[in-house]
């Protein structure tokens, strides 16, 4: 039976998470290994000097074997493969997500939900990344479409190889099922951001000034990019590179 390890990047206790691993019960031994906090925009860190811990979770998903782990996504891939696993043991896939906000466009430099797939394409295991886009806090995340799909994307994309040094990445449209367009395959990663960022200086008493990140989502991107397709409904399905494997 096929060994799979799904992690995320917004904690062991974020909804996501248990999406992924209730669908990829279905097609494997799942074990998850997840941060014990919040590690969004950490990209591929990892810990060298200080301890982590790992505990056992009190997890979700009936019949799934959960720990949480006092490190980054990365971490907890490259402790599945250089330690935490006896050889026998060690997965087949790794299944990051599902994230809340889209990694698409820029944000994938960012992003800890692609840096622990490209923490597993170093030990030549396969790796698909799953986000789900969302607009504002102020505004509803609607995840009725990655509820229904994610199962036959995930299906499909299993019997999917790729060459060396690719991941696939999905991500999932914010809109109500009778809003949802469809899937586009192929999507080029946006040569943009999908937040229009901005870092304001606040005064503060003293000398020392604040430093406060104002943002507000784009709403136009290129032609078949991955952003363009979430903003006209459509789940985006691409693939992202590990430039260091040739």
């Amino acid at each position: 039976m096929m060994k799979i390890l799904v992690t995320n990047d917004d904690g062991i206790n974020a909804e996501g998470i248990e999406l992924l691993a209730k669908t990829a019960k279905k097609f494997g031994e799942v074990v998850v290994i997840a941060p014990k906090e919040q590690c969004s925009a950490m990209s591929h860190h990892i810990t060298l000097r200080d301890k982590m811990t790992i505990s056992k979770h009190d997890f979700g998903v009936e019949g799934v074997e959960a720990y949480a782990f006092a490190g980054t996504p990365a971490d907890c891939v490259r402790a599945s493969y250089l330690g935490l696993f006896e050889d026998g043991q060690k997965p087949d896939l790794v299944l990051s997500g599902v994230n809340k906000g889209a990694n698409c466009g820029f944000d994938i430099q960012y992003s800890a939900t692609v840096g622990a797939a490209m923490e597993a394409l170093l030990y030549e295991v396969p790796a698909i990344c799953f986000s789900q886009n969302y607009f504002t806090d102020e505004h509803e995340c609607h995840t009725d479409v990655a509820e229904k799909y994610i199962e036959s994307i995930l299906k499909e994309l299993i019997d999917k190889p790729l060459e060396k040094g690719l991941a696939w990445n999905v991500n999932f449209p914010s809109c109500r099922l009778e809003e949802y367009k469809g899937i586009l395959y192929d999507r080029f990663p946006a040569q943009r951001a999908f937040w229009d960022d901005r870092y304001v200086v606040e005064d503060r008493n003293g000398a020392e000034k604040e430093v406060v990140l104002k943002t507000v989502p784009i709403e136009k991107a290129e032609e078949g990019s991955d952003m363009q397709a979430l903003i006209d409904g459509y789940i985006s399905i691409g693939t992202i590179r590990n430039t260091v494997l040739i």
